[in-house]
């Protein structure tokens, strides 16, 4: 693997031959190399270019490009084009594309209107696969592959008639007859019972709008399996023939995948496409959402959660936005030095621009890239250009890990099942941006974990002194023996309203609640309630300090010798009772809240928790800067990012070396509009 290496953070861009004339090609590769871009990634969307007509392939095209490339010293990274097929075969082949939820097809003229199911366009991507990587796998530009492009985006959701027989044989798998398989979907309920495997599809529209939730959960699972084997047929296929050095990765975060299993099974590593430009979309635009382009650290941290280093395959360099959506202004001055930085310094150690020039043509012809349409020099160029520099005097922290004490638990099932069930996703909603929000502001560092199929291991847990868990409705098991290791070591656990009350199939559970997670919290619930509109806000007190017990409410009891209440509702149905329980248990404590966590809960839970600002006493800056730590061997690496249209003012405790400058600083120091510092701590 020649970036993502540990060994150099480097600079791509996103470069596409065919759409410019050929004499432009020793130009654009001369240019990308003056300003420090030594990789560009080429062809995810040219498969006519290799097979132009079905069965007749031709090769000439990108050897040119590529023979170009190696002469110049430009690096390659090819995609395999599966992303948009070709005219010829969605013409011949209408099985493989995807549908709606009423079962009308999407035709040809956009992207990714394909469906994972077919076997006609399995064995179609096979071909251009196994062909593409037969010829291209030895070249000496290439380092790497990409497969597909944007897994899921557009589309997370499939309802072809292919899938709905692939959908029959993954429950087959799962279930070892239809009598299970009615239990688990509790089908006697509305006369929904099977009693034959055709009778089952993906959801269908229907007259309320809703479906079975349980069939809807393992659908989302069907989707995640579908995914991952396409990605793992096309990974297997370039491993016989690529160089043992080139590495695989796809790009991109959708919903409806489980990247975990994604990068165990085909990736050395995921790539994440940034572009934090759409905090100032035009239709979606909020001044008082301070955040704005500061939500794609969230973004960041969950690439973190898949590859603690990794790769940015398009890193937003101009206005993006297609004819017919997604309209943002250019980056202002300092934004695209800003926006990489970000992302380094949330863990990605190779960044792509996208694009290097910005095509003329085409739905995303206002996509802009780094050049506009002419290729004149602009802001966008020279602004590359002392990015390139600044990374150079930063190479030493390359493969250097992000730095959290704090963690929030995830798992895809909990996921899929908030995705279609509205009482989980109303309180698991305003816990995950409050969580983000407040540790953002208090410049708290954060990692998220996913405890899906003992992927994680209990020496990972234990790095982290506090473990939130917002929301898990669905407990299983294996993660609770787990999180009761953890708790039981030494670590702090912290669990919401609405926890353990589904069982894996998405089943509310007889047992009294929290379920599984009784022991390890200490609580019992005798009641639950959404918070009513006329009663709101419900109020906590906890040692002195008020805050919301947002959305839902769960009535609390300790129960076992070592539980204590810690806080109590203020107002309310349950006013005087328990809202807040700790439990001491083995070494460590868990903590059971009531409610949903807002903003000022979080804010509480971390300083009584004594986790808040834990760079504190070496730094203090506003809450409009972001502070994220990398870390390596016995050094670590400060960020402090501006995200601010007005210069701010930050203060060093101690005195810190500048990594761009490599001189000292202590003390108050300005850091200008979208500025940003390093520091070797």
């Amino acid at each position: 693997m020649r970036i993502v290496n540990g060994s150099s953070i480097d600079l791509g861009v996103c470069y596409y031959p065919e759409h410019w004339e050929k004499r432009l090609w020793e130009e654009d590769l001369d240019r990308m190399l003056d300003v420090g871009i030594q990789t560009v990634r080429i062809a995810e969307f040219a498969w006519n270019f290799i097979e132009p007509r079905e069965g007749e392939f031709d090769y000439r095209f990108f050897d040119e490009f590529l023979d170009l490339a190696y002469r110049k010293g430009i690096k390659v990274i090819f995609c395999t084009p599966t992303a948009t097929p070709p005219v010829w075969l969605t013409e011949n082949y209408p099985e493989t594309l995807n549908a709606d939820i009423e079962g009308n097809l999407y035709y040809h003229g956009s992207r990714r209107h394909y469906n994972y199911s077919s076997s006609v366009y399995q064995e179609k991507s096979r071909i251009i696969v196994e062909k593409s990587a037969s010829h291209y796998g030895q070249h000496p530009a290439i380092i790497g592959w990409q497969l597909d492009n944007e897994f899921n985006c557009e589309n997370d959701r499939f309802y072809s008639v292919s899938d709905s027989a692939a959908f029959r044989r993954f429950l087959q798998e799962k279930y070892d007859d239809l009598e299970e398989l009615n239990k688990a979907w509790g089908t006697v309920f509305w006369n929904q019972t099977y009693t034959s495997w055709e009778e089952i599809y993906v959801p269908r529209k229907t007259n309320t709008d809703s479906v079975n939730p349980h069939l809807a959960l393992d659908y989302f699972r069907f989707i995640s399996d579908s995914v991952n084997r396409y990605a793992k047929l096309q990974a297997d296929i370039i491993k016989k023939y690529k160089k043992p050095e080139d590495f695989i990765t796809t790009n991109g975060m959708f919903r409806n995948i489980d990247y975990q299993r994604m990068a165990k099974e085909s990736l050395d590593f995921l790539m994440y496409d940034s572009y934090p430009n759409f905090g100032y979309e035009l239709d979606n635009y909020h001044e008082a959402d301070f955040m704005k382009d500061r939500w794609w650290s969230r973004n960041l941290t969950e690439v973190r959660a898949v590859s603690a280093n990794f790769g940015i395959m398009e890193q937003q360099s101009g206005a993006c936005g297609w004819n017919t959506r997604m309209e943002t202004p250019s980056p202002r001055p300092g934004q695209i030095l800003l926006w990489t930085m970000q992302s380094i310094a949330h863990g990605a150690d190779y960044i792509s621009y996208f694009r290097w020039r910005t095509c003329t043509f085409g739905t995303e012809m206002y996509w802009h890239g780094i050049l506009d349409y002419s290729g004149r020099e602009n802001q966008r160029l020279r602004e590359v250009r002392l990015t390139g520099e600044k990374i150079r005097t930063m190479q030493e922290l390359a493969g250097s890990k992000y730095v959290a004490k704090v963690g929030i638990l995830k798992d895809y099932d909990n996921i899929w099942d908030s995705q279609q069930d509205r009482w989980h996703s109303r309180v698991d909603s305003v816990s995950q941006d409050a969580l983000f929000v407040v540790l953002q502001q208090t410049h708290t560092p954060f990692d998220y974990i996913y405890l899906d199929n003992n992927r994680v291991t209990l020496e990972v847990l234990k790095q982290y002194e506090v473990l939130f868990y917002p929301h898990a409705s669905i407990l299983t098991e294996e993660r609770m023996n787990m999180l009761e290791q953890y708790v039981s070591a030494g670590g702090k656990l912290v669990m919401g309203c609405r926890t353990g009350y589904k069982d894996l199939y998405g089943r509310c559970v007889t047992e009294y609640l929290p379920g599984l997670a009784t022991k390890v919290t200490g609580t019992d619930i005798p009641e639950y309630s959404f918070a009513a509109p006329d009663e709101t806000p419900i109020n906590v007190e906890w040692d002195g300090s008020k805050f919301e017990a947002a959305v839902f409410n769960d009535l609390l009891e300790p129960i076992g010798g070592m539980a204590e209440v810690m806080g109590t509702y203020v107002s309310g149905r349950y006013a005087g009772a328990p809202a807040i329980i700790r439990n001491h248990f083995g070494r460590g404590e868990a903590f059971y809240f009531g409610g949903a966590f807002g903003e000022d809960a979080v804010r509480v839970f971390l300083e009584n928790l004594d986790v808040a600002e834990p760079f504190g006493d070496i730094i203090s800056l506003p809450k409009s800067c972001e502070l994220a730590v990398r870390g390596k061997g016995d050094k670590q690496y400060m960020f402090v990012l501006n995200y601010l249209k007005n210069p701010v003012y930050i203060t060093l405790k101690r005195e810190m070396k500048n990594l761009w400058t490599g001189e000292m600083e202590q003390s108050r120091i300005e850091l200008e509009k979208y500025g940003v510092r390093v520091y070797l701590i």
